[in-house]
């Protein structure tokens, strides 16, 4: 009897089964432990790691106490960390990198501290300027520091850390600005608001002239070409009245320098290292006609000085406008400028074709008035891109006389969505954007408190918080503008010299700067 039901033949085979099963119990037996495989993984490296945003904020409390570094974390809002910078500072900016700070303080001393968390007194370090030095301005490339200093007339360089002195270039009188590339770059320009050919007795001295009425002033500046690699002048580019400040295309080709006295923007073509000037001319490889773009006009007035209309009209276009501070915006090549006394911004296509020629849309200007009030006096001005949704938020100092604003203006539309109200009167702002939303900072020199404005989620650009610091805010800074690269805004801005003073024209007048030039740049 059988419980399993077999077909002849199968009893033979089954037999097999169970011999060949034994013996290969047997072998492996005998060969003692038996082996297990071990399986390690390969773990990918995954990407590199994205900077960390951060806020840095520069303040102090009196101008005989020490001047307060504060970090404070993108994503609690949290002050993460404070230290002492040195006396009274009177500029502030980051590297490229977003990681050192650097600050220009009243006893003559140079800062340099890590803008992270790891700040600590230990590990700021101190370098002491000559008892003259007058540096009004600190660029701070990847690459070395460089700083406008007036005594001279000349542009200081510094190399190594704590940061050494390694010379100084003269340049043409009243240099207010060091400006160039963020990475290294075969040359940077020193700004004057004079030229080369200005008699001794007609400089306009740094000061508030270019505050007060700066349509007024004599003399025009210029542009000195400074080679890295030997430093030396190797061109002396004419711009216009009162230049305050400029900004380098991310590709190198064009350098663009704002004069609030001319209400224009300078084209400087840094290839060639001259005016963006030519003879209109034929280029085959485009297959069309090329017009070069030396001046942008951004009032009426000034298109009727320069007799440039831009390709779009002037529809818009105010009698006023005196640029004060403009952002290159690199996905959409445009630049965005904050007319201060025009109470505007201004959104010009720079673009170029892929020959570098200056595009059919080179100079298309659409004007843009913000604020609540006639004379919001806008001190700058920020470009945020989150998920290519561009904004500007513009630090409007005088709209209001207990507070300022902030506005924010669609660039694609060139329209104005809100204007919100802010702490104190500020004069910076400056924006970050690390996830799916961004967020923008404003601060203001008679107030201890920066405003954080959230720009995403349920209720987008909206005051999320307040944070105080200690003392009144000198400037604010970002470690990142887009979590993916480091920091574009690399240089400082100290008021007077026709940047806006630290109070607008609502509570310090003309009057007042006239008797005591001094009040533009002390302290609230």
């Amino acid at each position: 009897m059988s419980l399993f039901s077999m077909k002849p033949g199968q009893t033979c085979a089954r037999l097999v089964e169970v011999g060949v099963a034994l013996g290969v119990a047997a072998l492996v037996a005998g060969c003692g432990t038996s082996y297990r495989p071990v399986v390690t993984p390969i773990n990918p490296s995954g990407p590199a790691q994205q900077p960390q945003s951060l806020a840095v904020v520069v303040s102090y409390p009196s101008p005989t106490a020490d001047g307060i570094a504060t970090i404070i974390d993108y994503s609690g809002d949290t002050i993460m960390a404070t230290a002492a910078v040195g006396l009274a500072p009177i500029a502030f900016t980051l590297d490229e990198g977003g990681g050192t700070g650097y600050t220009v303080n009243s006893d003559h001393t140079l800062t340099n501290f890590p803008a992270n968390a790891n700040l600590q007194e230990k590990n700021i370090t101190y370098s002491t300027l000559p008892t003259t030095a007058q540096p009004v301005q600190l660029f701070s490339p990847s690459s070395g520091l460089w700083a406008a200093d007036q005594d001279g007339n000349v542009a200081d360089v510094f190399q190594s850390i704590p940061e050494t002195f390694l010379r100084s270039i003269p340049v043409s009188p009243t240099p207010i600005a060091i400006m160039g590339s963020l990475a290294p770059a075969q040359r940077n320009y020193a700004i004057s608001q004079n030229n080369s050919s200005t008699a001794p007795g007609a400089v306009i001295p740094f000061g508030v002239a270019c505050n007060i009425a700066p349509t007024t002033v004599s003399q025009n500046g210029e542009a000195d070409s400074l080679e890295v690699a030997n430093y030396t002048v190797s061109a002396q580019i004419p711009l216009g009245k009162c230049p305050v400040y400029a900004v380098q295309s991310n590709d190198n080709e064009r350098f663009f320098v704002l004069n609030r006295g001319s209400d224009t923007v300078t084209v400087i073509n840094s290839q060639n290292d001259t005016l963006n000037s030519c003879t209109p001319f034929f280029d085959p490889n485009a297959g069309r006609t090329v017009t070069c773009h030396p001046t942008l006009p951004l009032s009426t007035t000034a298109v009727n000085a320069t007799g440039i209309t831009p390709p779009n009209g002037i529809s818009g276009m105010g009698a006023t406008a005196g640029p004060v501070y403009a952002e290159y915006n690199t996905t959409t090549s445009q630049l965005v400028v904050a007319n201060y006394d025009g109470g505007s911004i201004s959104i010009i296509d720079v673009s170029l074709d892929e020959f570098g020629n200056d595009s059919p849309t080179f100079g298309t200007t659409y004007t843009v008035k913000v604020g609540k009030t006639a004379t919001p006096y806008p001190a700058s001005v920020t470009v945020l891109n989150v998920n290519d949704d561009l904004r500007a938020y513009t630090a409007n100092q005088g709209d209001g006389t207990t507070n300022g604003t902030v506005t924010v203006v669609d660039l694609s539309s060139h329209t104005v969505e809100k204007t919100l109200d802010v702490v104190g009167h500020p004069r910076t702002v400056v924006s970050t954007a690390n996830s799916l939303y961004g967020k923008v900072y404003a601060a203001a020199p008679d107030s201890p408190y920066l405003t954080i404005i959230n720009t995403g989620g349920t209720a987008p650009d909206t005051v999320d918080t307040t944070v105080l610091v200690e003392g009144n805010i000198v400037d604010v800074r970002v470690t990142t503008q887009n979590g993916s690269t480091g920091n574009s805004n690399i240089t400082s801005r100290r008021p007077g010299g026709g940047q806006p003073c630290y109070l607008p024209p609502t509570l310090l007048s003309a009057a007042t700067l006239a008797t005591n030039p001094a009040a533009c740049w002390t302290m609230p």
